[in-house]
């Protein structure tokens, strides 16, 4: 079914156009390049995946119930919109709910893969190009990967939040090479990193507890090659061109921060625009998410030199300036051991399945001789 015909609201003209600025560099140096991105760029290749393959699609996906998603996470919960609610209607609002967190999962992804093939088209070093490159087929294989769990599980799909429309905007209209790098590598995908974190780690279902294991085990790659190439490049950089790149991150967080409350979702339940903003911005689950969100990014901004006295406050304000402490090396490896882990598992259970066929192949075998 055309994905037009699954939009919960109508998402506007079926291609946004954003102006390209900035140059294509080529490089003729081919054997000089960073040992560590290097090494980056050979795990790459090493960790590529096929999403038909490493996913189990034959696992049912119940609409109403898709991430098992408990009452007290709605945010209509505890109000009287909620008393009034009979449980189908709360099995529609967790559809809807579910539809939107992947569906900007979705619009995110094809948003990396067009940003990683800006940063190979613009970024000066050859390492860079080349890793780049891998980023981009991951981020296609991400797109396709939500993409089909919208279409096939869920049914359902919404349009791309306005503000992170326009951060991904002003990302890619932004001339100067790293841009791409500090827009999705450290904001856009530091964020969908904790928001995937955040379901992989509660959800209580199996096939999009493996997607987002296994996205994610990519995206700690991503967020550690704009790291490096950042952290590299911004040494170089005077205060006055840092503060710029502070203001743009400062922007970005808030644009991020308030993008999260999924208030069209409850807008086409009925409740008025205001009104939804209010119940949302009451809910105590949004408020630690909003926090736990952040746990990606500001240990990532303090690493790559962006720590000026604004940013810092405004790290104070959103409530989240102590996370830049957080152990981000620490938190990759553990999205990679999660994946791993679940691979294990299940290629423990397919082993012990083969096993007891091959048993009862045997046993139906001497049956059979002995008859």
């Amino acid at each position: 079914m055309p994905t037009f015909d699954l939009y919960a609201n109508e998402p506007g003209e079926p291609l946004w156009q954003v102006p390209a600025a900035g140059a294509a560099r080529f490089s003729w140096e081919y054997d000089d390049g960073r040992e560590r991105l290097l090494a980056l760029y050979q795990k790459g290749k090493d960790k590529q995946w096929d999403g038909q393959l490493r996913i189990d699609w034959d696992l049912e996906v119940d609409p109403c119930d898709a991430l098992g998603t408990p009452e007290e996470a709605m945010a209509l919960y505890g109000t009287s919109y909620w008393a009034k609610m009979s449980e189908r209607e709360r099995g529609e609002l967790r559809k809807h709910y579910a539809s939107w967190q992947f569906s900007q999962f979705l619009h995110g992804e094809q948003g990396a893969m067009i940003c990683a093939a800006r940063i190979v088209e613009s970024v000066p070093d050859m390492d860079a190009k080349f890793y780049s490159a891998t980023q981009t087929m991951d981020e296609a294989r991400h797109a396709e990967i939500y993409g089909r769990f919208l279409h096939e599980k869920i049914g359902m799909l919404y349009p791309i939040n306005d503000n992170l429309q326009a951060l991904l905007g002003d990302t890619l209209r932004d001339s100067r090479w790293d841009m791409p790098y500090l827009g999705m590598q450290v904001l856009i995908e530091g964020l969908a990193l904790a928001a995937f974190g955040m379901i992989r780690d509660t959800t209580t279902k199996p096939l999009p507890k493996q997607i987002l294991a296994y996205v994610m085990q990519d995206e700690a790659r991503h967020v550690a090659f704009g790291r490096m190439a950042l952290r590299d490049y911004y040494k170089q950089l005077t205060d006055a061109e840092l503060r710029e790149r502070e203001e743009f991150v400062i922007e970005g967080c808030y644009l991020m921060r308030d993008r999260l409350r999924g208030v069209e979702v409850l807008e086409n339940f009925g409740i008025p625009k205001a009104e939804a903003e209010e119940i949302s911005e009451r809910s105590e689950f949004l408020q630690l998410f909003r926090r736990l969100l952040f746990s990606r990014i500001v240990p990532c901004v303090k690493d790559i030199g962006l720590w000026g006295t604004r940013l810092q406050q405004a790290y104070v304000d959103m409530g989240v300036f102590e996370m830049g402490d957080s152990n981000l090396d620490l938190l990759m490896a553990q999205d990679e051991e999660i994946a791993d882990k679940l691979d294990a598992e299940r290629f423990a259970v397919e082993e012990r399945e083969r096993v007891a066929e091959v048993g009862q192949a045997i046993k139906e075998g001497e049956g059979a001789g002995e008859a």
